[in-house]
């Protein structure tokens, strides 16, 4: 997933803003102890989602894909007092070690963590979102958006990660690659659907930025 030199990487991490103690303790334990520990978001990354939920000052989030919770802290640094956010994973083992990253931030009473399927979790959720997140099993991001987009505020932004897959939207589709065929066919959606807006920007693994008209 890395598209530039990792001297380039590091310049760029050296001059955006410090990563804060809390996210670095996480990211330092997500590498010790947790499986796949590269699906975390990252100093950059993290830096980046910051940025925009501070742009947005949203009310109300939604995550798709808590992995060890680390982009749901960053976002949560944008959102408004009295907000909350939701986060949806299926590992029912990384539960604890989230909350306790949880209760650790300014937020921790403000996440709720939900454990189940986001396309049974997302429709009981009676809320309108100013932010989602989209960084779960590629394979639903359609179903995602088409659940989402109800729920959004106009004007919401929806982040979607991966969206370059580690280069595969520019290779041959192999015939059982259903990941890459899905994310190529999520590409064009968020191009093409009049209900959004959408720039796509070559940060990681490429994170897509999608307005809601």
């Amino acid at each position: 997933m890395h598209f530039i030199s990792q001297e380039l990487e590091d310049y760029i991490e050296q001059h955006s803003e410090k990563e804060p103690a809390l996210l670095a303790a996480l990211n330092k334990e997500t590498y010790q102890k947790i499986l796949l520990p590269r699906m975390l978001s990252g100093h950059f990354q993290g830096r980046v989602l910051s940025m925009l939920s501070k742009l947005i000052r949203p009310m109300n989030i939604l995550e798709i894909g808590t992995y060890t919770g680390y982009s749901a802290l960053c976002l949560c640094e944008g959102m408004q007092e009295g907000g909350q956010l939701h986060t949806i994973d299926i590992k029912e083992e990384l539960v604890d070690f989230q909350r306790k990253h949880f209760d650790k931030s300014p937020w921790g009473k403000q996440i709720v963590q939900h454990l189940s399927e986001a396309v049974e979790i997302i429709p009981t959720l009676e809320l309108k979102f100013d932010l989602v997140f989209i960084d779960a099993d590629k394979e639903n991001y359609l179903n995602y958006f088409e659940l989402i987009l109800p729920k959004m505020n106009k004007g919401g932004i929806i982040l979607s990660d991966n969206v370059l897959w580690s280069g595969k939207v520019l290779e041959p589709l192999q015939p059982n690659d259903l990941s890459t065929k899905i994310i190529m066919e999520y590409n064009e959606l968020l191009k093409n659907d009049p209900r959004v807006e959408t720039v796509l920007l070559p940060i990681r693994d490429g994170l897509t930025v999608s307005r809601v008209l």
